[in-house]
Formats: C-alpha cells, sequence, structure tokens
C-alpha cells in the first residue's frame, strides 16, 4: 500500500518561499467573501457590515455604534468590509496527454508538474487567506474540493493529487462553459494544461469566463522534447489521446522537424494571442524547468504588467 503523500510530495519549498515574496494578487476588481486585501467593487462607508469592535483612544467617533452604547454603556465601534479576498479556481488537466514525459520510466510527466504547481499555487493562495477550489478534469470535472479558505485543506488537496491518475480524454471548453456558468462571484480562474483540444473552442471558453468578470491565467505545460522534436534516426510516434482507428506513424523525425516546429509555434501563437486578446495572462511551462524558477518568473511578470 502506498504511504500517503505528505507537504513536501508536491510543494517545493523553493518555490514556496519565493512565490510568497512576491504574492498572487488580484490584477482586477474582485468580489469575495472575507475581508483580504484586493480592489472590491463596493465603495464607502455602511456598504455591508461586518462587525462589532470596542472603542480604543484615537478611533474615529464617526462609526460609533450608538445604540449599542444606549443599551449596554459601553463604547463599540461598527466595521465595514471596504476590501474582499477572492477564490482562485484552479483547473488542472488530467487528460491521458498528460501522461508524457520524454526522460523515460520514472521521469517527470506533464501531470506530475501540473500537480505541483497547482499545489503551490493552492498553497500561496491559501497563506494569504483567500480562497481556493481545485478541480482535475478531461472530458468532464473528475475530482473536486470545493472553495474553500481553510490552510489544513491542504492535505486534502494533496490526497486528491496523489491518488489522481489520467486516462481520458480531454475537453477543455466543456469544463469552461460550466464553471462560467457556476462562477458567482468574480475570481481568478487557473488553467493548468499542455492544451492538446481544439483551440478555439477552449479560447471561446476562457471568453465566456472573462465575460462574468473572472480573470484568467493560462499555465501551458509543455515537455522539452514537444518543445524541441529532438528525435532522431526512425521512430514510432502513438497518439497521446489516440482516436478510434488511428494508427501510430512510423517516421524519420529529421524530416519533419522542421514542418513540426513552425506548427507548433503557430499554435502557440494562436492561443497566445487568442489569451491576450482576452486580456488573460498566458505563461509557458516547459518542465525541464525547476519549478521555483516557473512560478517566480510569472509572477515577477505579473507584477511588472500590473504595475504599469
Amino acid at each position: 500500500m502506498p504511504s500517503p503523500p505528505t507537504l513536501t510530495t508536491f510543494l517545493d519549498p523553493t518555490a514556496i518561499n519565493q512565490a510568497e515574496a512576491l504574492g498572487l494578487h488580484a490584477r482586477f476588481v474582485v468580489e469575495g467573501y472575507m475581508a483580504g486585501e484586493h480592489k472590491s467593487p463596493f465603495r464607502g462607508f455602511a456598504i455591508e457590515f461586518t462587525q462589532h469592535r470596542e472603542y480604543v483612544p484615537g478611533d474615529d467617533l464617526r462609526h460609533l455604534d450608538w445604540k449599542v452604547l444606549g443599551r449596554t454603556d459601553r463604547y463599540y465601534l461598527k466595521q465595514y468590509e471596504q476590501e474582499t479576498n477572492y477564490v482562485a479556481h484552479l483547473l488542472l488537466d488530467g487528460s491521458e496527454s498528460m501522461n508524457y514525459g520524454s526522460g523515460g520510466a520514472g521521469s517527470i510527466t506533464k501531470l506530475h508538474y501540473g500537480k505541483m504547481m497547482a499545489a503551490c499555487l493552492a498553497y500561496l493562495v491559501l497563506l494569504q487567506r483567500d480562497a481556493v477550489s481545485l478541480s482535475v478534469f478531461d472530458a468532464a470535472i473528475k475530482t473536486h474540493i470545493p472553495r474553500t479558505g481553510n490552510m489544513a485543506s491542504i492535505h486534502n488537496m494533496m490526497t486528491l493529487l496523489a491518488n489522481f491518475v489520467a486516462d481520458g480524454k480531454t475537453n477543455i471548453a466543456t469544463i469552461l462553459h460550466d464553471l462560467a456558468g457556476q462562477i458567482k462571484r468574480k475570481g481568478i480562474v487557473i488553467i493548468i494544461s499542455d492544451f492538446l483540444d481544439n483551440e478555439d473552442a477552449v479560447l471561446e471558453g476562457i471568453q465566456h469566463v472573462r465575460f462574468g468578470g473572472s480573470e484568467v491565467i493560462v499555465f501551458h505545460v509543455l515537455d522539452p522534447f514537444e518543445l524541441e522534436f529532438p528525435f532522431k534516426g526512425i521512430v514510432e510516434f502513438d497518439g497521446l489521446e489516440k482516436l478510434p482507428g488511428e494508427e501510430k506513424l512510423l517516421v524519420q523525425p529529421q524530416q519533419i522537424r522542421k514542418s513540426y516546429l513552425e506548427a507548433l509555434d503557430a499554435w502557440r501563437t494562436r492561443i497566445r494571442e487568442g489569451c491576450e486578446k482576452n486580456n488573460c495572462h498566458y505563461f509557458l511551462v516547459n518542465t525541464s524547468h525547476p519549478i521555483h524558477e516557473i512560478l517566480t518568473g510569472y509572477l515577477a511578470f505579473r507584477l511588472r504588467t500590473s504595475a504599469r
């Protein structure tokens, strides 16, 4: 029986320490569930009462609750929610193509790298006292942890990620359309996937989420062999999510390398430009790079672009 996952199974200490210093703050107005540090759509005082706090010398008397004073002869201030936390909806692609890893048996796959990214991002969001939900999907949601702001929930997430095995086809667009209809308050949707799907349909799903006001972050996870195509000799290629009747291909990689890389670049460009058109961040993830470089690289980019 395999041992239960620990925090170190998917959480990279270096990535967490460096990411914590940068933070993952909302770029747009969000609508949260509790007091936080992100810009809220609500303005002024008396928008939403949260609690009373006992008066201390120097407090603004304009917020004194005179009714409480009359009943109890004690001085209490009214406090209102001025800022808000956000909910980060983490979507991890658990389709069969994510099982690919070029390093052979025991090497890191796109799925394992995606699990590490999801775990680190969830931990970072919870560390900021924001809320997070986690879904692993292929053509449908396969496993899910609902919105939570409790740091103790990270252990449930580790177990969910450790136990998940990818074996299905993907349908990212359906997942995004369904989520867009379920999100009640503006937040952040983070997609971790290799995006081996119909990019036009995927971009329509992203547009649907954005139409509701939520921010979308795309982490495009690819293996270095997919990015560089360094194969030599005669190689037999098998479909990562094989369609019925689809056969293996026996080819000489050096003869198709140029056209493959051109097609890959055009495909990635279409996804990136589609994200930019919808005001979404697109970030390429090469699984040969340490995860702390990927996360801190994105968070640093996020801070630079938000400061403009």
